[in-house]
């Protein structure tokens, strides 16, 4: 079974979704990778959940790809001794180190890090934003005096954003490392790192993963905003986190940072995400707001590897319509020929590498001679990504020899997996790639299509040969 669109979709499991018959149904209405959110998972459910997945794989035989998501530190204020609490504007509150239960002047604030790290002018957002404090005075390390600017109803253990402070703490928590290894022991494919603030913050997890999975960062600071480009370039994917960043940052920046990090991501190769409120209304309506279709035409015009679901796969009524949906806008728009102009518009320069160079010059081979697909012979995954960089009009079929590689391409634009053993010798690579094309259903006798490899053979990144091959009466191939 082969998609009728290039960017892909990932679908979030949950109550709504959590089990074998509705993974298969999801799958089949479109999603391509399932995140599974560490935040509400424990170890055993994630076994679950991944066996299903595999299960699923299995009767349907296409790879698909697992995204384990990491919590990360959670910021929360203490508990109120009179149970809600009004915060009029204007007024004066105190964040202290009491473990005393709060009030209407004053809260505790269980987080030493934040209580020395914030200064004075420095803002503290409460439950989403909807309340917002600005530190006026430091009464030593452990008491921040801040103004009221936003009031409203306080309660106990809201969260704290911190749009202004750069805090002194890790992406990874306790429970993340220990989220991270039972990830990794299950096989999970991807790895997104919440609380990104520095690009230090991903060798922990990449020093732990030890490329066993790719490591994404998810963008939903200010702070890893001013240090994009450093971040970008030491991920192997980013999501961009459009619910919290939308939290810490003023609302109206957010669609323009959604492109810049779009094009951003293409230049570099690296596969960009798009999440949070897709398809938020479809939680418990079966149709979308005509504003959230255009939001998913959007991501999928800026060139987008993936659009993701949350809490409409996860918790909503109506998750497999959800899933269909974001498919049926996806397949439209990529029909539209503005599509293809604009995606032309935005492809970037190759790199000076001359596995950069073969994948630019496979694409405009495709273009120039309407071959049927670019096919790479990928084992790392490399060649594959450098194939999807280039966002061609002919689909991309990357044959690789790992699984596990064939799930985490299931993520990338365009890409169109298959595992197959590595090629013996040039004619072996030609045929392998011709009889998958046919068997795939992408190229039909006497068509021709373009292989992209690698001599010598099984040696990952050696990018370095391209042919041009005939399709047979049987599927075999021909230079």
């Amino acid at each position: 079974m082969r998609r009728n669109r290039r960017v892909k979709i990932l679908a979030t499991l949950g109550p709504a979704s959590g089990n074998p018959a509705m993974i298969e149904k999801l799958w089949r209405a479109g999603a391509d990778v399932f995140r599974i959110n560490m935040s509400h998972t424990s170890h055993d459910r994630l076994a679950e959940l991944v066996a299903m997945i595999r299960d699923v794989e299995t009767r349907v035989g296409r790879p698909i790809g697992i995204l384990a998501d990491l919590q990360g530190p959670k910021l929360r204020v203490g508990t109120f001794a009179g149970g809600p609490t009004e915060l009029e504007n204007g007024a004066t509150f105190v964040l202290d180190s009491d473990p005393t239960p709060g009030d209407a002047t004053r809260a505790y604030l269980p987080h030493p890090e934040i209580l020395s790290a914030v200064q004075p002018g420095h803002r503290l957002l409460v439950d989403d934003g909807k309340i917002r404090l600005r530190c006026t005075a430091k009464e030593g390390a452990d008491k921040i005096v801040a103004t009221v600017e936003v009031g409203g109803k306080i309660s106990d253990r809201k969260g704290v954003s911190l749009p202004d402070t750069e805090l002194p703490i890790g992406a990874l928590t306790e429970k993340d490392r220990a989220d991270l290894d039972a990830a990794l022991a299950q096989g999970a494919d991807w790895i997104a790192l919440s609380f990104v603030q520095r690009p230090d913050d991903l060798a922990e997890v990449r020093k732990i993963a030890r490329g066993r999975s790719g490591i994404m960062a998810k963008i939903e600071k200010p702070q890893a905003i001013e240090r994009l480009g450093e971040i970008v370039e030491l991920s192997d994917a980013i999501m961009v986190a459009r619910g919290d960043l939308g939290v810490e940052m003023p609302l109206e920046v957010v669609p323009s940072l959604q492109k810049q990090m779009t094009r951003l991501c293409r230049r570099a190769g690296k596969p960009v995400i798009v999440a949070t409120q897709m398809l938020e209304s479809m939680i418990t309506s079966p149709v979308p707001t005509r504003a959230e279709v255009s939001d998913v035409a959007t991501a999928v015009y800026e060139g987008a590897d993936a659009v993701m679901l949350s809490a409409e796969s996860a918790a909503g009524k109506f998750p497999s319509e959800a899933v269909a949906m974001m498919n049926a806008i996806a397949e439209r728009t990529e029909l539209d020929p503005t599509y293809r102009m604009i995606i032309a518009a935005q492809r970037s320069e190759p790199e000076a590498t001359g596995a950069d160079a073969i994948c630019a010059a496979a694409r405009q081979i495709a273009e120039t001679l309407n071959l049927a697909a670019i096919v790479c012979l990928t084992a790392s995954g490399s060649t594959g990504i450098r194939a999807s960089r280039e966002r061609p009009l002919s689909p991309i079929i990357a044959l690789t020899p790992h699984a596990n590689m064939a799930r985490r391409l299931a993520l990338v634009w365009g890409m169109h997996c298959v595992v197959s053993e590595d090629a013996h010798d040039v004619d072996d690579m030609v045929d392998r790639a011709c009889r998958t094309s046919f068997a795939e259903g992408f190229a039909k006798p006497g068509q021709r299509i373009i292989v992209v490899g690698g001599v010598p053979f099984g040696t990952p990144g050696s990018t370095n040969m391209l042919r041009i091959a005939f399709v047979g009466a049987n599927g075999s191939g021909a230079v």
